[in-house]
């Protein structure tokens, strides 16, 4: 079969233009120049800047907190939600489909102004709990949507075999459900953490005052012109990036 010359053209533009920037990004990071307007020099000082910006630590550790507590939480809600509107199917269901629906559509500024409204009105105070359950919220209806897909090819049968062998509830789940839901629990587990801790617009409107995260963080560094730390910054988490998919593309070829 012939290969088209425009095909070969247009994919290696669309590679460029994704993937060009970041290479920019990451010769910016070890260039001497605070504006990275030209060259002035190969230098691992940003690097040495980010590793003692002491505050940037403490806003990723708020991320870290908030996103692993989230995803935990919303990996059971939106699990169980999951089983909910998989099994269930009443006219009450087709209600709570849409309501697990609604935060994947709404856009962010919407839902964090809606929050904040919400958490002013019952009085609680924000912080580092408020973007707790405004983390939870969203991240909730993803992992929903990506349990419902796996649930569509669960075979239930096996349950039903399970308990006439005399498989208590405990069993069934720990033995069956666990081990054969895992890929979907570990996909929507990691898809609402990388959702959480890559949030800005929500956690803007519900952090409050001197509450941090990372996107926070970064934000306020441009305003400041940091640029060189931000680029050091981005590379450390493109190179985690890059190890994490490594490390899960290697576990899924072994499996």
């Amino acid at each position: 079969m012939k290969r088209s010359a425009l095909s070969f053209w247009t994919t290696i533009g669309v590679l460029i233009f994704l993937y060009l920037p970041i290479i920019v990004l990451i010769i910016s990071s070890f260039n001497d120049s605070r504006f990275g307007g030209q060259w002035l020099g190969f230098t691992f000082k940003w690097y040495d800047r980010l590793w003692h910006e002491y505050k940037m630590w403490h806003a990723l550790r708020n991320s870290l907190i908030v996103g692993l507590s989230a995803t935990v939480a919303s990996t059971i809600l939106g699990t169980t939600a999951a089983f909910a509107l998989h099994l269930y199917k009443t006219k009450l269901q087709k209600i709570h489909d849409a309501l697990v629906y609604t935060p994947l559509v709404i856009p962010d500024i919407l839902m964090g102004i809606s929050l904040l409204l919400f958490f002013i009105a019952l009085n609680i105070q924000l912080g580092l709990f408020t973007v707790f359950i405004a983390h939870t919220t969203f991240c909730m209806s993803y992992v929903t949507m990506v349990m419902l897909s796996k649930l569509q090819n669960f075979d239930f049968t096996l349950i039903e075999a399970a308990q006439d062998l005399g498989a208590n509830t405990r069993t069934v789940v720990r033995r069956i459900l666990l081990p054969l839901l895992s890929p979907g629990l570990f996909a929507g587990g990691l898809l609402a953490f990388m959702l959480s801790i890559d949030d800005f617009v929500i956690t803007f409107f519900v952090a409050g005052q001197g509450v941090s995260t990372l996107p926070i963080y970064v934000y306020s560094m441009i305003k400041f012109g940091s640029t060189p730390i931000i680029n050091a910054l981005s590379v450390v988490i493109l190179a985690i990036t890059f190890v994490i998919t490594f490390i899960t593309q290697s576990l899924s070829k072994e499996d």
